[in-house]
């Protein structure tokens, strides 16, 4: 289900704001005001690791929740990044809040919705499971389609938890063999 369509049927009144791409729309720490709905472009929930690097949490495109989590916090626990330019649709959190304690049929089309989440989460720790960068992006790949255009490729690094110099070296073997075996068939 595409996540915006929770939203038929339960009117909340909103407002739109657009963030060019690697702008924050909210820091770890930052006070709960608002829910975001990726209505255009894609954003990326992270944490810093420990060794200064960054943990994949979510990635929120067109349609999408962003940080749901955060309907039931008061501050948020991770960053929240454009990855390409964006609008999000800001929905009050109060407002839902609300409405998720007074009406029993968005509570259960919001428990619906984040059951489909952890699926989610739980292909992407399947994914880190895997032991090499090809086992990886093969597995990237079928839950996530197509690899995205190349100035991209380090956001699929940071998801499958390697550096963009290993994928890049697994993309161009790739690239190597499918070269080869066109010629072959020559």
């Amino acid at each position: 289900m595409i996540d915006i369509m929770l939203l038929d049927g339960f009117e909340f009144p909103y407002f739109e704001r657009r963030y060019q791409r690697d702008q924050f729309l909210f820091l770890q720490g930052d006070v709960v005001t608002h829910m975001f709905v990726i209505t255009a472009g894609e954003a990326r929930l992270e944490r810093q690791s420990p060794d200064g690097g960054a943990i994949v949490l979510q990635r929120a495109k067109d349609g999408s929740f962003l940080a749901e989590a955060s309907l039931f916090t008061e501050t948020y626990h991770c960053d929240a990044v454009a990855i390409t330019d964006l609008t999000a649709r800001l929905i009050a959190r109060s407002s839902m809040r609300r409405r998720f304690e007074e009406d029993p049929a968005f509570a259960i089309a919001w428990a619906m919705h984040l059951a489909g989440e952890i699926r989610e989460a739980r292909a992407g720790a399947e994914i880190l499971s895997l032991k090499t960068v090809a086992e990886r992006l093969d597995a990237w790949i079928i839950q996530n389609g197509d690899l995205p255009a190349k100035g991209n490729w380090k956001h699929v690094a940071l998801e499958i938890a390697t550096t963009p110099e290993a994928l890049y070296r697994e993309i161009a073997r790739r690239r190597k063999k499918a070269q080869n075996s066109a010629r072959a068939r020559q």
